[in-house]
């Protein structure tokens, strides 16, 4: 067997966590992505960014790699729900006035490729379907390099408020 090695480092989350209760959500992610705030951590182990947040969506790239293996030697289902349920959420956050946050409460994915270190950069998109005060629901599609949709994503999230 031939070790392969990964070093992972990550931002402190604290000052966007303090931050995130006292602006919009649209406002917040712009602030992570013009790197005023911090990434999550989850984003930056697993090698995913968002790149871009307006009105209602949000997209991500994801570049996998061997890390994120299955036994079968495909990218393992969990990267891609995770890359889909962050963009659904994201894509409900951009919706959110400040003061209010959100959850997922359910996630159905439909994977219609397999997907390998070589099939990156990944391409996430998330939209809402339905903006709500208390639910939200969303939609999304992964693209692999070449255009091809890699899987597809219907969620419905919680939305409620939180303190500053």
């Amino acid at each position: 067997m031939k070790e392969r090695k990964k070093t992972i480092s990550w931002d402190d989350p604290a000052p966007g966590v303090a931050a995130m209760p006292g602006m919009s959500g649209l406002d917040y992610l712009h602030s992570m992505m013009g790197k005023k705030l911090p990434p999550p951590p989850m984003g930056q182990l697993l090698n995913m960014t968002l790149v871009h947040a307006a009105q209602g969506t949000a997209t991500f790239t994801c570049h996998p790699d061997e890390s994120h293996y299955n036994p079968i030697g495909t990218v393992h289902g969990g990267l891609v729900c995770t890359l889909l349920d962050s963009a659904l959420g994201c894509a409900v956050q951009t919706t959110l006035p400040k003061g209010l946050g959100y959850t997922s409460i359910e996630i159905k994915v439909n994977y219609l490729r397999s997907v390998r270190a070589d099939s990156g950069p990944l391409t996430c998109v998330g939209i809402v379907a339905k903006a709500g005060n208390r639910v939200a629901f969303a939609d999304g599609t992964v693209t692999d390099a070449n255009g091809k949709l890699v899987a597809t994503a219907t969620g419905s999230l919680l939305v409620f408020p939180v303190e500053a």
